[in-house]
């Protein structure tokens, strides 16, 4: 599959959507679509379509957003260094659609490598693992048996 922005893909966002992934907006916490999915499947960009994360990658945080451990593709996520608000911290965008996702952080499950990729969900949109191989995610299925 390619993945990349189109012009289609961004007037179908909404105001949210396009606040969060072409502003680098935030998307306040516990009110995100997706914040307590717990079906299994994979986040992909809402704007390009690329995987970025597996329902066996998700756990609950209490931080307000979803939290992944690790992203299901690596190549697929770009991570910058952000001084924005008076903070140094890693900002999370796609590699393909350039979206801002979020920002990780060192203090996830020591257990699953100590990470937590803090996601806003208007950048995602989740495909359950029953239309995954319709959508051409097929070759993903089997990291999202397990759901945290």
């Amino acid at each position: 599959m390619e993945y990349r922005k189109t012009p289609e893909a961004l007037a179908a966002l909404s105001e949210e959507q396009r606040r969060v992934t072409q502003q680098s907006g935030t998307e306040r916490p516990g009110t995100g679509a997706l914040l307590k999915n717990k079906e299994p499947g994979i986040y992909v960009d809402i704007v390009s379509g690329e995987p970025l994360f597996a329902s066996a990658d998700k756990y609950e945080s209490g931080t307000g957003w979803p939290s992944f451990t690790k992203p299901i593709e690596p190549a697929n996520v770009r991570e910058l260094s952000d001084s924005a608000h008076g903070m140094t911290r890693t900002e999370v965008r796609s590699a393909h659609g350039d979206s801002h996702l979020g920002h990780v952080f060192p203090d996830g499950p020591r257990d699953k490598g100590g990470l937590r990729y803090c996601i806003n969900s208007a950048s995602l949109r989740f495909v359950h693992r029953d239309d995954m191989a319709a959508e051409g995610y097929g070759a993903y299925a089997d990291q999202v048996e397990t759901v945290a």
